[in-house]
């Protein structure tokens, strides 16, 4: 069942709104950030990474964002144009702020986190004039990330970049994608949150994100009632993850679909819901049923927890199925499916 259509005439996939920026991740590996000497630099920041996946999967996709006037704002937007995403809407910021930086620290393959430099950042100085109608109009869906709703003007950049998807008849996607970094409090997030969700058509996050999203509204409540939350406004799919216990795709029609991780050798703990939103995104604007977008999601998962980065690290949709039949070949053809 296709639980959202989108118009097949648009010239673009997806077009994402929010931060691009620069990972830094260990060389020398399992050291605190103290102790670490070599990093290998990465284009990063979630909805960067999901565009990437998404091109590498053969989909068309552009890009609405400041990056910084300097020599990392020519590497970032010399990486999009290398994997053929569209960078007319990328503008230089104009008052000096700098993209923004994210150390990692790898302590073991299930332990990791990171450090963000996130003041004073280009991506968050995305302008609503930066945001153009006609350029939203040819996209078949826009991809909002929470981030970039954590200051102004930025944030006003997004909602009005939503108001013009709805009179365009783009769709509206919304990832979460919560840090902590530049929010001042949850009720700010709470309000920010709410007013993208509850215009969005697909919503992920994981269970964590959604409380915050909920916290003033609907606070407190499990799985279903916030599925069932999110249906009474707009939303048509609502993805809740849950980490190593995998993740389930509700639908407005009441089901669920379950979904787990393939299993891999981990080097990492980040970096696999972007591959998982790429992959999933791609085989749901192919038309994919629900269950083959989760499969497709969770394999590139895997891979990229697997990986010493993300971006460079997306898979191509040959690297995808690839991975996907040895690992059935070698557990099972439902090892992800519960």
């Amino acid at each position: 069942m296709q639980y959202v259509t989108f118009d097949e005439s648009r010239k673009l996939d997806l077009i994402a709104v929010g931060r691009i920026a620069i990972d830094f991740n260990p060389l020398d590996y399992f050291k605190t950030l103290a102790g670490s000497q070599q990093y290998r630099k990465y284009l990063g920041g979630s909805p960067a990474n999901v565009a990437v996946g998404l091109a590498r999967l053969g989909k068309k996709v552009g890009f609405i964002a400041r990056v910084s006037d300097d020599r990392f704002g020519d590497y970032v937007v010399d990486f999009f144009k290398n994997e053929g995403i569209d960078v007319s809407h990328i503008k230089r910021a104009e008052h000096g702020e700098k993209l923004g930086l994210t150390f990692t620290e790898i302590l073991s393959p299930t332990e990791s986190s990171i450090l963000m430099y996130r003041e004073g950042v280009a991506d968050l100085s995305l302008d609503p004039a930066d945001v153009d109608e006609e350029y939203i109009a040819g996209a078949k869906a826009l991809l909002i990330s929470g981030t970039a709703l954590a200051q102004s003007p930025s944030r006003e950049a997004c909602l009005k970049a939503i108001q013009l998807a709805e009179k365009v008849g783009t769709k509206i996607i919304f990832d979460i994608d919560y840090r902590e970094y530049n929010w001042k409090s949850k009720d700010e997030i709470a309000v920010y949150y709410t007013a993208v969700a509850e215009h969005s058509d697909i919503i992920m996050g994981s269970r964590e994100e959604y409380d915050l999203t909920q916290a003033i509204f609907a606070p407190g409540i499990d799985d279903e009632a916030t599925a069932a939350y999110w249906f009474k406004k707009r939303a048509k799919i609502v993805i809740i993850k849950h980490g190593k216990e995998g993740s389930t795709a509700h639908t407005s029609d009441g089901r669920k679909y379950n979904i787990k991780p393939f299993p891999v050798k981990a080097f990492k703990s980040f970096g696999g819901g972007d591959g998982y939103g790429s992959a999933f995104l791609c085989y749901l604007f192919d038309g994919a049923d629900i269950m083959d977008c989760l499969e497709h999601g969770s394999a590139s998962a895997s891979m990229l927890v697997s990986a010493h980065g993300c971006s460079e690290f997306m898979p191509t949709r040959e690297e995808l199925e690839k991975f996907i039949e040895a690992e059935k070949k070698e557990y099972g053809e439902m090892i992800a499916r519960k």
